[in-house]
């Protein structure tokens, strides 16, 4: 059984979570000097507001950087050592003052836990492609005048202390929480191209009507790479529910953090999954690797190995415990939900899958 814990209030001060007792943080935080966030770090820095409307746009991204970093403070206090954070953010390109530039938010994001003391570990460039046909800025045709177009996103990842060593049933579970072959080959490159999801959520209390959410399969992916079943997920600026839904499919518990109260209640909402759905994204990922095995030669089938708990062939040694359960029932609690899970079974051929692996996996 997995828990899912939804709380209101500003992570800069997570008192309900006890030191070092997270695994990974996911998260995806506001973004500093994107206009549709101005008045959220206002709010809590009433200088930030003057510094813009003075024209003043560094020392307005200085100050926004400074409310996150309280947040990375709790997140360094609560994540266990040998922990990991991943943090998906966009730089930011804006003109102030007549004067337009790019305020590199994830370098200072990367200098903040550097200094922390963190392991700074190899980004991932979040690719998500404009649907406009003019896909440049500034003056046309002449040079000298335009600017890049920024399609991309940067996913941080950093590790807090040496490697994580697995012991006694942390052993067990890191065997049975495995990837498959073809899914390290995606997950672990550098680039991932991900078409981005929606931001409309209606107008909120607190003046907000879109999200910065990123789609189910990015932090999907992040879980599996970084934790192992029943570990604890932290998403600090919890958003849509993202990150708790990713950890529902993955067998993971989870806790979220969200500082407007109507956005809890979406995200509590968004979290309350029908079982179908569930399990048809947790079936995906069996179906994809009979796929996958089914498309090798022969010779290289018969150098496979066997997965004992499914009862199907692997490509390697480290596959054969992976174990993939899928969702019993998804509980409604005081403070999120609890989920329990049975032996996945599959509801259809591969071909046959309803969801195209590649809106997955892609």
């Amino acid at each position: 059984m997995t828990t899912h814990q939804v709380i209101t209030g500003n992570s800069n001060d997570m008192n309900l979570i006890e030191d070092q007792s997270v695994n990974l943080i996911i998260t995806s935080p506001p973004y500093p000097m994107i206009e549709m966030w101005d008045e959220m770090f206002s709010d809590q820095d009433p200088e930030i507001k003057m510094h813009l409307e003075k024209g003043d746009g560094n020392k307005a991204f200085l100050s926004m950087h400074s409310i996150l970093n309280s947040v990375w403070d709790e997140c360094d206090r609560v994540l266990k050592d040998n922990g990991f954070i991943c943090i998906n953010i966009g730089d930011a390109t804006r003109t102030i003052n007549s004067d337009f530039q790019m305020y590199s938010n994830h370098s200072q994001i990367i200098d903040y836990f550097r200094k922390k003391g963190y392991s700074v570990l190899p980004d991932i460039l979040w690719r998500k492609q404009s649907n406009s046909p003019n896909k440049f800025m500034g003056s046309g045709m002449y040079p000298a005048g335009a600017y890049v177009t920024y399609e991309h996103e940067y996913i941080l990842i950093f590790r807090k202390g040496g490697k994580r060593i697995f012991k006694g049933n942390e052993k067990m579970l890191r065997q049975k929480s495995a990837f498959f072959w073809e899914e390290r080959n995606i997950w672990f490159s550098d680039l991932w191209d991900i078409k981005g999801t929606t931001q409309s959520m209606g107008k909120t209390k607190k003046g907000r009507d879109r999200n910065a959410s990123f789609p189910l399969e990015i932090p999907y992916r992040l879980v599996n790479m970084y934790s192992a079943e029943d570990d604890v997920v932290l998403d600090p600026f919890g958003g849509l529910g993202t990150t708790g839904i990713a950890c529902m499919l993955a067998k993971r518990n989870s806790i979220s953090y969200e500082i407007d109260s109507d956005v809890t209640k979406t995200s509590l909402d968004n979290m309350n999954i029908s079982l179908f759905t569930a399990n048809e994204f947790i079936q995906a990922r069996i179906k994809r690797h009979l796929n996958f095995i089914n498309n090798l030669p022969e010779e290289k089938k018969e150098k496979c190995y066997h997965n004992t708990p499914h009862g199907f062939e692997v490509k390697t040694r480290q596959e054969t415990a992976i174990e993939i359960e899928q969702l019993k029932s998804i509980i409604k609690t005081d403070t999120g939900y609890e989920c329990d899970y049975t032996k996945l079974e599959l509801s259809a051929e591969p071909e046959q899958l309803s969801i195209p692996f590649a809106k997955l996996y892609a």
